[in-house]
C-alpha cells in the first residue's frame, strides 16, 4: 500500500514536527492551540469524542518538504514531474478504512470530532476532504472542498466558485439526477495536494497525485455508491449532491484570505455511510495556513512552467504568503533586455495571480525587504508597471465589489524591478564591509592586553610601496579595499599615507566607479 497519513503522522514524529497532547481537549480550543504552535499538534483525548485529532501538519514549509521527501526549494520540481508526467490511479479491494461501516440510519456526522474554527463560522466545518466525483463525459474528478456540518447526514459544500465539480454537478441537475460523490479524510499529503492542481477538464487530479508520489494513487470501489475512494485514508463519507441546485445557505468561513467569507447558496451533500479504520485519526486542517502553504508549490510549478515558454532565465520564483499563496508572484530572473515586461507578460497569465514583481538574480525575493528595497531603487513606476484590466479572478477577492451574476473581473498589475537597462550597472554596487565574512566578533570579545600601536612605514620604505602600488594600477584599477588586501603586511595607516602621497603628486586618480587608476590615463 502506499505510505499514508498516519505514515506522514510517524514521519513527523521523528523529525521532532509533531507534539502529542494527551490532557482533554475541548473542540472550542483546537484552532487557537494549533496557532500558537511551531509543531503539529496530535489532539488525543479531545472532549466527548472517539477519535483523536491531528492539526497544522502542513502549516510550515519544511513540512511541506517532508511530506515530497525534497528539501522546499526542490518541491516545485516534483509539481513540474507530476504536471508532465502524471500516473493515473489503480483500484484495489483491500481497504482498512472498510474496517468500520455505519450507513443508512446508522450515519451520525456528529459523532466525527470537527472543531470550529473563525468565531464567525457557521457551523463546523470538515476542511481536508479530498472529493472525488465522476462524470459520464469528463471521467473523475477530485479536489478539496469544505463541508459544513448541518444534520446528522447532511453537509453543505462550497462549490460556488466555478471549477470542475460544479459543472459535474451543473450536469446532473440539469438533468435531475443527484451527483454521486465520495469524501476521503485523512490522506496523505500527496493526495491531497495532487487534488489541489487545478486540472482542465477530463483530467483526473488522482493522476497528479500519483506523479507527486512516483507511484499510482490506490483507490478502493464505493461501498453505499459507485464512486471510488482512497483507500489508505482514515475516514470516507459516501453520498450524493441531490438535484436541488445552489439553494442552500452555507457559510461562513474563515478562508485562505486570511478573512471571514460570506454565506452563500450552495448544494447540500446526503452523506449515506461513513466509513474508517478501527483506530482513525480525524484531520482538521488548520485554516487558513495550511491551506496556504500546499498552495504555493502548486502555484509555483505552474509559474516555472509558464517562464520555460519564454526562454527567460529564471533564478527564483516565490509565491508569497502575503499574497495568501494564490495571487501574489515574485520572480527573480538572469536579465537581457525586454526579459523583465516578457516574465510579468508570463506569470500573470496563471490563474487567480493578480500581482507580480520580476527583479534580477541579485534579489533575495524571499526576504520582502530585499522585494521592496528592488520596487524602490529600480523602478519608474510610468515605464515599469504593466495594468491588465477586466481579467477573471477568485471571488473571494475582497476588494472586488460584491456580484450576484457572472464571473468576477480584476486588474492584474506587473512591476518590472530590474535595473534599467539604459542605466549603468556600477550604480547598483551594494554595500560590502571590508573582511566581511572573514572575522568574527567572537575573536574580539573578552579582556586582553591593548594591541601595540603599528608603526607606519619609513619613508624609504614608503616609496618602496608607493613604486609597487603604482605599478599595480597600470595593470589594473582597483579601490581602496583592494589596496588594503594588496598590502596585507602593511598597517592600515600605511596604506591610508600611501594612498594620499599619491594623491599628493598627482599621480594616481579615480575613474567613475571610484576605483584608483594612474592620472596619466584620466
Amino acid at each position: 500500500m502506499n505510505a499514508t497519513f498516519r505514515d506522514y503522522i510517524e514521519l513527523l514524529r521523528a523529525h521532532d514536527e509533531l507534539l502529542d497532547i494527551r490532557k482533554p481537549v475541548d473542540l472550542r480550543d483546537v484552532a487557537a492551540l494549533t496557532a500558537q504552535s511551531d509543531r503539529a499538534l496530535l489532539f488525543e483525548n479531545p472532549v466527548g469524542y472517539s477519535f483523536p485529532v491531528a492539526s497544522g501538519l502542513l502549516q510550515k514549509r519544511e513540512r511541506l518538504g517532508l511530506a515530497l521527501d525534497a528539501p522546499y526549494p526542490e518541491i516545485h520540481q516534483r509539481f513540474q514531474q507530476a504536471m508532465s508526467h502524471s500516473i493515473e490511479p489503480v483500484l484495489v479491494e483491500d481497504a482498512p478504512v472498510k474496517e468500520v461501516m455505519q450507513q443508512g440510519d446508522d450515519v451520525d456526522l456528529f459523532q466525527l470530532p470537527v472543531p470550529i474554527f473563525s468565531t464567525l463560522d457557521g457551523a463546523p466545518m470538515i476542511t481536508a476532504a479530498v472529493v472525488i466525483s465522476e462524470d459520464p463525459e469528463y471521467g473523475m474528478n477530485a479536489g478539496v472542498y469544505r463541508l459544513m456540518l448541518k444534520e446528522r447526514n447532511v453537509t453543505g459544500i462550497d462549490i460556488v466558485t466555478p471549477n470542475n465539480l460544479r459543472k459535474f454537478a451543473e450536469r446532473a441537475l440539469a438533468e435531475k439526477r443527484p451527483l454521486p460523490i465520495s469524501m476521503s479524510i485523512g490522506v496523505h499529503p500527496r493526495e491531497l495536494m495532487g487534488a489541489l492542481f487545478k486540472a482542465s477538464l477530463g483530467t483526473n487530479e488522482m493522476g497528479f497525485a500519483g506523479g507527486l508520489g512516483g507511484r499510482p494513487v490506490e483507490l478502493t470501489p464505493g461501498v453505499t455508491g459507485p464512486v471510488p475512494f482512497i483507500a489508505g485514508a482514515e475516514f470516507v463519507l459516501e453520498g450524493e449532491i441531490p438535484p436541488e441546485g445552489w439553494v442552500h445557505p452555507e457559510g461562513p468561513f474563515g478562508e485562505f484570505s486570511r478573512l471571514v467569507g460570506g454565506t452563500h447558496r450552495n448544494p447540500n451533500v446526503r452523506v449515506k455511510s461513513v466509513l474508517h479504520r478501527r483506530d482513525p485519526i480525524y484531520y482538521a486542517l488548520h485554516m487558513p495556513w495550511e491551506n496556504l502553504w500546499m498552495s504555493a508549490p502548486i502555484y509555483e510549478a505552474a509559474a516555472w512552467r509558464v517562464m520555460a515558454e519564454t526562454g527567460v532565465r529564471v533564478t527564483a520564483i516565490n509565491v508569497t504568503p502575503g499574497g495568501c499563496c494564490h495571487w501574489h508572484i515574485v520572480a527573480a530572473i538572469e536579465k537581457s533586455p525586454g526579459d523583465g515586461k516578457n516574465a510579468i507578460a508570463a506569470l500573470l497569465s496563471i490563474a487567480d495571480i493578480k500581482y507580480v514583481v520580476v527583479t534580477d538574480s541579485d534579489i533575495d525575493i524571499f526576504d520582502p525587504q530585499e522585494v521592496e528595497w528592488a520596487i524602490a531603487t529600480r523602478v519608474q513606476a510610468d515605464r515599469d508597471t504593466v495594468i491588465l484590466s477586466n481579467a477573471r479572478s477568485k471571488p473571494l477577492d475582497p476588494s472586488i465589489p460584491p456580484s450576484t451574476h457572472g464571473v468576477p473581473t480584476t486588474a492584474k498589475m506587473g512591476i518590472d524591478a530590474t535595473i534599467p537597462e539604459n542605466v549603468p550597472r556600477y550604480r547598483y554596487n551594494r554595500i560590502i564591509y571590508h573582511n566581511q565574512g572573514r572575522v568574527t566578533l567572537d575573536d574580539y570579545l573578552g579582556e586582553s592586553p591593548a594591541a601595540p600601536r603599528p608603526a607606519v612605514a619609513g619613508d624609504d620604505d614608503m616609496e618602496r610601496l608607493a613604486a609597487r602600488a603604482l605599478a599595480m594600477l597600470e595593470e589594473k584599477r582597483l579601490t581602496f579595499s583592494e589596496l588594503l588586501d594588496a598590502f596585507p603586511d602593511s598597517a592600515f595607516a600605511t596604506v591610508m599615507a600611501l594612498v594620499g602621497r599619491l594623491n599628493e603628486r598627482k599621480r594616481i586618480t579615480l575613474d567613475e566607479e571610484g576605483k584608483y587608476m594612474p592620472a596619466e590615463d584620466a
